[in-house]
C-alpha cells in the first residue's frame, strides 16, 4: 500500500517531488500499489522507490531515474520508458508488454519471469541482466547490448535480434525459434539445448559458443561464423550452411542438413 504522503508529493508535480527528494535523500519513497496510469513522470527521480505492484499502464517515465527501484509485479503495459536509467532495478514478474524501452539502461536489472512481449528495446542495455524465464517473443532488441545477460529458458520466439550483442550471455534452453539474428554477436555464449529452429542467423558470429544439443532445424546460417563452436549433438536438419566457417568446430554426433550423423 502506497504511503499517502509520498503519493501526494509525486502528484504535486515534478518540481515539488524533486525538492522533497533533494531535501530527504535517505528516504526511500513507498509507492507500492499506486495508481499511476498514464502519469507523466518524465525525468523523475525514482531512484530506490518502491513501486511494487504499482499500475503504470501507459505512464511516461521518459528519461526517469529508476536505479535500484522495486517494480516487481508492476503493470507497465505500453508504458514509455525511453532512455530510462533502471540499473539494478527489480522487475521480477513485471508486465512490460508493448512497452517502449528504446535506449533504456537495464544493466544488472532483475527481469526474471517478466513479460516483455512485443516491447521495443532497440539500442537498449541489458548487460548482466537477469532474464531467466522472461517472455520476449516479438520483442525488438535490435542493436541491444546483452553482454553477460542470463536468458536461460527465456522465450525469444520471432524476436528481432539483429546486430544485438550477446557476448558470453547465457541462453541455455532458450526458445529462439524463428528469431532474427542477422549479424548478431554471440561470441562465447551458452546456447546449449536452445531452440533455434527456423531462426535467421545469416552472418551471425557464434565463435566459441556452446550450441551443443541445440535445435537448428531449418535455420539459415549462411555466412555465419562457427569457428571453435561446440555443436556436439546439435540438430542441423534442413539448415542452410552455405559459406559457414566451421574451423575447429566440434560436430561430433551432430545431425547434418541431409540427416546424416557426423562422426
Amino acid at each position: 500500500m502506497a504511503n499517502v504522503e509520498h503519493l501526494a508529493l509525486l502528484e504535486a508535480g515534478a518540481v515539488r517531488w524533486l525538492e522533497w527528494r533533494d531535501s530527504y535523500p535517505d528516504i526511500e519513497p513507498d509507492l507500492s500499489g499506486a495508481n499511476l496510469i498514464g502519469a507523466n513522470l518524465r525525468g523523475a527521480n525514482l531512484k530506490a522507490v518502491n513501486l511494487k505492484s504499482a499500475d503504470l499502464q501507459g505512464a511516461k517515465p521518459i528519461a526517469a531515474n529508476l536505479t535500484a527501484a522495486n517494480l516487481s509485479l508492476a503493470n507497465l503495459y505500453r508504458a514509455e520508458l525511453i532512455d530510462v536509467e533502471a540499473i539494478s532495478a527489480n522487475f521480477i514478474g513485471a508486465n512490460l508488454n508493448e512497452a517502449d524501452l528504446r535506449g533504456a539502461n537495464f544493466s544488472r536489472a532483475n527481469l526474471m519471469g517478466a513479460d516483455l512481449r512485443a516491447a521495443n528495446f532497440q539500442d537498449g542495455d541489458l548487460s548482466d541482466a537477469n532474464l531467466i524465464g522472461a517472455s520476449l517473443s516479438d520483442t525488438n532488441l535490435t542493436a541491444a547490448v546483452l553482454i553477460g545477460a542470463n536468458l536461460s529458458n527465456a522465450n525469444l520466439h520471432e524476436a528481432e535480434l539483429m546486430e544485438a550483442r550477446f557476448y558470453k550471455s547465457n541462453l541455455q534452453q532458450a526458445n529462439l525459434s524463428a528469431a532474427h539474428l542477422i549479424k548478431a554477436d554471440l561470441f562465447g555464449a551458452n546456447l546449449s539445448g536452445a531452440n533455434l529452429s527456423g531462426a535467421d542467423c545469416r552472418w551471425t558470429n557464434f565463435s566459441k559458443a556452446n550450441i551443443s544439443r541445440a535445435n537448428l532445424t531449418g535455420a539459415n546460417l549462411r555466412g555465419a561464423n562457427l569457428r571453435g563452436v561446440n555443436l556436439q549433438g546439435a540438430n542441423l536438419t534442413g539448415a542452410n550452411l552455405r559459406d559457414v566457417n566451421f574451423h575447429q568446430a566440434n560436430l561430433q554426433e551432430a545431425i547434418m542438413p541431409d540427416r546424416t550423423i557426423h562422426c
